[in-house]
């Protein structure tokens, strides 16, 4: 097929009937199914060192439904059409994606309460669990919690240095 053939192919394709369908109408309704059409195409020529010559093309089209304008009483609506498949598809991906995203978070959350509690769970002598509990309940507290913790351990090396020293 030469590019002059594939250029009349393209321009028949992309028409408004490819876009609209023909109206019909049944019991005074008027309707008008129409579609998303998108195409794309290429082609070329070119010679080589003997003078021999050639071209070519290629199109293609690729149209679905997308819904009808529906014609009633003088009032005109637009009714989409639902692809069940697309929609499954979408749903699926964002529950997968929720269901990471929680994974994630929740494995990131324990990581951080280990490193301000440790192993044990925080447990040391005069706090008690609800007392805990209400500390690590806010990201504030979380931090408020893990910088007491460090100040003790700062404390702790300073009084062994000192004690090293003497």
């Amino acid at each position: 097929m030469n590019l002059s053939e594939v250029l009349s192919t393209a321009g028949d394709a992309i028409t408004v009937r490819r876009v609209y369908a023909e109206p019909f109408e049944k019991n005074g309704v008027t309707i008008i199914a129409g579609a998303m059409v998108a195409g794309g195409g290429g082609g070329g020529g070119g010679h080589d060192e003997q003078g021999q010559e050639g071209e070519g093309g290629g199109f293609g089209v690729n149209a679905r439904p997308s819904g009808a304008f529906v014609i009633k009483d003088g009032r005109v609506s637009w009714r989409p059409a639902v692809d069940v498949n697309q929609l499954f598809a979408v749903v699926g991906a964002v529950a997968v994606a929720t269901l990471f995203a929680w994974a994630r978070s929740r494995r990131a959350r324990r990581a951080e309460l280990l490193s301000i509690f440790g192993k044990a769970g925080g447990r040391r002598r005069g706090v008690g669990h609800k007392a805990r509990r209400r500390m690590a309940s806010s990201v504030a507290g979380r931090r408020r919690q893990h910088r007491r913790k460090q100040a003790a351990m700062r404390a702790r090396r300073s009084a062994l240095n000192t004690r090293s020293r003497s």
